[in-house]
């Protein structure tokens, strides 16, 4: 199936390049240089990946992703920031953005992270396809995986895109520790030093939502020094 993204980036040298490697990988690539344009833009149409700069004329990169999620739209978002704008990052990781590259990046690392981002895409689909068990439960916790709806204690839970996924593998691997690395490698596709901050704000953020308290979890727990495992033992339906 073709895929379409959505470049918001004001630098129109780095703009041109990103869509110039990324019509290796994706059949159209749309670019804005403007952040008021580029929200209607995002809030326009279905889109397959949004490369959101974080400093934007009109209305900032951080404006843009917390409107987008509270519009509803799972669409991943990759952040571009200044190698200085670790605050920022950390808070667009909290709005809803799937992942960041950090500026000058690598272009073979951009193209990697969408073709991850595709290819996670196409492997949900066809799971969607294959009549497997489709829910996994956790006490009041139910992930259905067909859907890809979270309810817990009878109430829906909004997940992003890829909180969900990292959800439904911690909880397809109940009591398994995962390191911070294999996070990255086996939910976003890729494994790269110096991105635990996406880990830890997924992590999180995922927490403020399904635990009851978050300060002291009971479901995503923390084995210190190594990384996070799935408490409970879910069940298969």
């Amino acid at each position: 199936m073709a895929k379409n993204a959505l470049v918001i980036e004001d630098e129109m040298d780095i703009a041109a390049l990103i869509k110039l490697h990324l019509q290796d990988v994706c059949e159209d690539v749309t670019v804005t240089h403007n952040g008021r344009h580029g929200l209607e833009l995002a809030l326009s149409q279905p889109w397959d990946l949004v490369l959101l700069d974080l400093q934007l004329p009109g209305k900032d990169g951080l404006q843009i992703c917390k409107a987008l999620r509270e519009s509803g739209s799972t669409v991943p978002i990759i952040m571009i920031t200044a190698k200085t704008a670790e605050i920022d990052r950390v808070l667009g990781l909290e709005l809803g953005a799937d992942d960041y590259l950090t500026k000058p990046f690598s272009v073979r690392e951009l193209v990697a992270r969408a073709k991850a981002i595709f290819r996670r895409a196409e492997m949900i689909e066809q799971n969607r396809q294959v009549p497997a068990a489709q829910q996994i439960c956790a006490g009041d916790l139910i992930i259905d995986l067909s859907s890809r709806d979270v309810i817990i204690g009878g109430g829906s839970v909004t997940l992003t895109a890829k909180e969900f996924d990292l959800l439904a593998h911690f909880a397809s691997h109940p009591g398994v520790v995962f390191t911070r690395s294999q996070l990255l490698d086996q939910v976003w596709g890729y494994g790269h030093d110096g991105y635990e901050h996406t880990v830890n704000t997924h992590i999180n953020r995922l927490r403020g939502k399904i635990e009851p308290d978050p300060s002291s979890p009971a479901m995503l727990t923390t084995v210190w020094g190594v990384g996070y495992r799935f408490g409970q033992q879910p069940s298969t339906l």
